[in-house]
């Protein structure tokens, strides 16, 4: 009996202690969320309040995650007649889109190449691609400008400044996509191919009709990672464009906020419309992302 009472009060114990452990991590998530969640609630909330007086008295303050007074859109509409905020939009979705559609099908397909055919030199190019991803982009940045401002283009133009492929084409080869896609092809077995290929299947349909299907997380995962990197390109598209017609947003924020008077209201509410669709294409998306991830984890 003496023992019964023993089990039962250290179960019991053990169950407080858990529920104490759980709660402490639950208390320690929520603190870390609202951290982390501080700068976006004050940037939506100061972007609603039309008094550039009153959002810069705020600041030092709790008010100023607070939204009272003067609120309205007023601060969304000053962008749109300021600036041609829905162009920079267009121009932002229409390049990102570009980089990653064709990014998925030529880093897969290189990837593919290197995962299942042998040919010479194919193990220094799969070191050659790793190696590339240590390479800062700033590193490359003045180099690959001075190419680019002396290459044709089917117009007649001799430089592609100022234009979209300037923004697309040195992007859609990445060497850590390839590699990303190259960790997952290695892993799927190739009893499906062997047996395609002996029905006489070309390389090519072994890759679309068997290895795409099956590839759908890691397709999702390198769309969603070159969408979130590119969405935010800033350095690149500020050396070749020189006016607002192939100005993507974040290089169009960095021209708003230049803008004299400075209005911190407006260049809240730009940030605003920046940030939302980001944060709902994630939400979106994010099961296939962390599946991805999960994947890779469990690989590595």
């Amino acid at each position: 009996m003496t023992q019964n009472t023993r089990k039962i009060s250290s179960s019991a114990s053990q169950s407080i202690q858990k529920r104490i452990r759980c709660t402490l991590s639950y208390l320690l998530m929520i603190l870390l969320a609202i951290v982390f969640l501080f700068p976006a609630i004050f940037m939506f909330v100061s972007s609603l309040k039309g008094n550039d007086s009153q959002l810069l008295a705020d600041m030092s303050t709790i008010k100023a995650f607070i939204p009272y007074g003067d609120i309205s859109l007023k601060n969304y509409a000053d962008v749109f007649q300021q600036v041609p905020f829905a162009l920079y939009m267009f121009n932002s979705i229409l390049i990102v889109s570009c980089i990653v559609f064709l990014g998925l099908f030529v880093n897969s397909l290189i990837a593919y190449a290197l995962a299942r055919m042998k040919f010479a030199a194919r193990t220094l190019l799969l070191s050659c691609i790793v190696a590339l991803i240590i390479v800062p982009f700033e590193a490359v940045a003045i180099p690959l400008l001075l190419m680019v401002n002396q290459l044709p283009w089917f117009d007649g133009s001799t430089t592609w400044l100022d234009s979209y492929h300037v923004q697309i084409i040195p992007f859609i080869a990445d060497a850590f996509s390839i590699y990303l896609f190259y960790q997952f092809f290695i892993g799927i077995p190739k009893d499906f191919e062997e047996a395609a290929l002996v029905e006489g299947a070309g390389r090519f349909r072994m890759y679309w009709q068997l290895i795409v299907p099956l590839s759908r997380p890691v397709f999702a995962s390198v769309a969603i990672l070159q969408f979130t990197v590119h969405i935010g390109d800033f350095l690149w598209p500020l050396l070749v464009t020189r006016g607002d017609t192939y100005r993507p947003l974040m290089v169009g924020l960095q021209a708003f906020f230049g803008l004299q008077p400075v209005r911190w209201g407006p260049i809240m509410a730009f940030a605003c419309m920046v940030t939302i669709p980001i944060l709902l294409l994630f939400f979106l998306f994010q099961k296939w992302f962390f599946n991805s991830i999960t994947s890779f984890v469990l690989k590595g």
